[in-house]
């Protein structure tokens, strides 16, 4: 093992979060590589380990093509059932939403599926932005019978939808959830400041109210996640 080596990468490393600290802000580019090198009297290789290891913190973001910025911060969230609100004010950070649509639609074939809708049956559809700290994390994407939720379009959606639930007698009981990986689409990569076809988090969501199981079906939910500022984390056991 190159003792000297590694105590020269973690060296920089903390020269640079340093450097962070002092004199950017959240969105701020970071000097260049060649720039680091020379300040730091180190070879390249050495930066460009010490800044992977804060991109992987999550204290830094790559954006390709344009260089390296200072983080908005990294949510890090176990899977659980938990609103927006509470899961990012558990990680510490200060939610907000903007609402982006709030309407009535025909909804996909997956979403119809799920909550018993017939052919060409219409649901709300409630899209918003939501943001951390005043930073874009996700874009989030419900739909919702309006047989069980009448007048939901008409209430506050910038706070917790799963309260507005509630509030009309059918609170979210459990839920069935995948998480893949994708290339954010135009429209969404506008939306949280990402460049077209940059990696992100897919959340499927399928949501029940009611205690019988399985439940009735109250909502049908696509989120859509940056990558850099959103990360799962799960405690598994043997089994």
């Amino acid at each position: 093992m190159d003792t000297a080596g590694e105590l020269k990468h973690v060296w920089v490393r903390k020269q640079i979060q340093d450097l962070v600290a002092a004199s950017l802000r959240p969105g701020d580019a970071l000097l260049g590589e060649r720039q680091l090198e020379e300040q730091f009297g180190v070879s390249r290789i050495t930066v460009r380990r010490a800044i992977s290891d804060l991109v992987q913190d999550g204290a830094l973001v790559r954006i390709k093509g344009k260089g390296t910025f200072v983080s908005h911060g990294l949510v890090r969230s176990t899977l659980h059932l938990a609103s927006f609100n509470e899961d990012m004010r558990a990680a510490g950070f200060e939610p907000s939403t903007r609402v982006i649509t709030a309407l009535t639609a025909v909804p996909p074939a997956a979403a119809a599926e799920h909550l018993g809708l017939a052919a060409g049956q219409e649901a709300y559809q409630v899209r918003r932005l939501r943001l951390a700290n005043g930073a874009p994390v996700s874009v989030d994407e419900s739909w919702l019978p309006p047989a069980l939720v009448p007048g939901l379009l008409s209430e506050d959606l910038t706070g917790s939808l799963y309260r507005a639930l509630a509030a009309f007698g059918h609170p979210v009981q459990h839920a069935e959830q995948t998480v893949e990986a994708a290339a954010a689409p135009d429209e969404t990569a506008a939306l949280l400041d990402i460049e077209p076809g940059s990696p992100v988090l897919l959340f499927r969501r399928r949501s029940f109210t009611g205690q019988e199981d399985p439940g009735t079906p109250i909502e049908y939910a696509v989120s859509t996640y940056r990558s850099d500022r959103y990360q799962v984390s799960m405690r598994l056991g043997v089994g």
